[in-house]
């Protein structure tokens, strides 16, 4: 795995465009630190060994850290130019963190654009609705939330969580009980 990772590492900061990664590439990196981790758990610290697994973790760490950051300052850099990214190339993670950040990079080009024109855009934000984790005490059928998602059919002890003005009204009718989260 080290070479692999070695290699992974020299290509990412060698090259201006992202490099593919395996889908599950962060997971197998985590993976490996677990492994080398345990191993160093149950050695003699004084032993060759034991100083030669941590300089290699430690290089595995250093590596990591920097395909990161080459990774992240590539994607800003598409994101701000509004660039789509070929398939395939993101790990998981990152395609889930790109997706999101894509809409805020779109604003802000647009922001920029009005700017330019001689106009102040009016900016709008998506307020994320509240949600209220309950306790079911009863029965209750399947109901379009006021996000216009389906919730249910929740039967007696079922946990859920839903918008806050529909728990509010399972609350009062004594279908539901709210649940704190500390």
């Amino acid at each position: 795995m080290y070479n692999e990772l070695y290699e992974t590492w020299k290509r990412e900061l060698e090259n201006t465009e992202l490099e593919k990664l395996p889908s599950d590439f962060y997971a197998q990196i985590a993976d490996y630190l677990r492994r080398l981790r345990e191993e160093g758990r149950l050695l003699d610290k004084r032993t060759v060994k034991a100083s030669l697994l941590n300089r290699e973790t430690h290089n595995v760490k250093h590596m990591i850290r920097e395909i990161v950051q080459a990774r992240y300052k590539k994607l800003a850099k598409k994101a701000a130019k509004g660039e789509k990214i070929s398939s395939g190339v993101l790990t998981a993670e990152e395609e889930k963190i790109y997706t999101q950040a894509l809409p805020f990079a779109e604003s802000f080009q647009s922001f920029a654009r009005d700017i330019v024109r001689g106009r102040v855009s009016k900016i709008e934000f998506q307020q994320v609705p509240k949600r209220t984790v309950l306790r079911f005490l009863k029965d209750v059928p399947a109901i379009i939330g006021a996000d216009m998602k389906t919730y249910g059919p929740f039967k007696v002890e079922d946990v859920a969580s839903m918008p806050a003005e529909n728990a509010k009204i399972m609350v009062k009718q004594r279908f539901a009980e709210k649940v704190e989260i500390n």
